[in-house]
């Protein structure tokens, strides 16, 4: 019973710590596909955005950034500081309930 005890007010301990955590701050602010561009700037700039997840939610939490941010917003922020993001970009068509690539498209022509 102790145990199950001690295993309870740890997990409490633990859940105020992940709703400071950084990222779930952004979250809160993040609207449309923010989180995405989000978690393609971390894949392609970890070092830099290490250093800037913690700043921009401090900037959350203080007040100075209080609106929503949507993903054309984050991505002309991220481009300011320097970061050129490049996306998986993929043109499909839908063809008799199929879709097929441009490169598939074309070759049936």
């Amino acid at each position: 019973m102790k145990k199950s005890e001690e295993e309870r007010k740890k997990t409490e301990q633990e859940q105020p710590a992940d709703k400071n955590a950084p990222k779930e701050i952004l979250k809160k602010i993040f609207v449309g596909r923010a989180m995405e561009v989000w978690d393609v700037a971390w894949k392609q700039y970890p070092n830099i955005m290490k250093r800037l997840e913690p700043n921009l939610a401090r900037l959350v939490q203080n007040g100075e950034i209080n609106e929503a941010l949507d993903e054309n917003q984050l991505l002309l922020i991220l481009r300011t500081i320097g970061l050129n993001l490049r996306f998986d970009t993929k043109i499909r068509i839908l063809e008799d309930g199929k879709y097929k690539s441009i490169s598939e498209k074309l070759k049936e022509k």
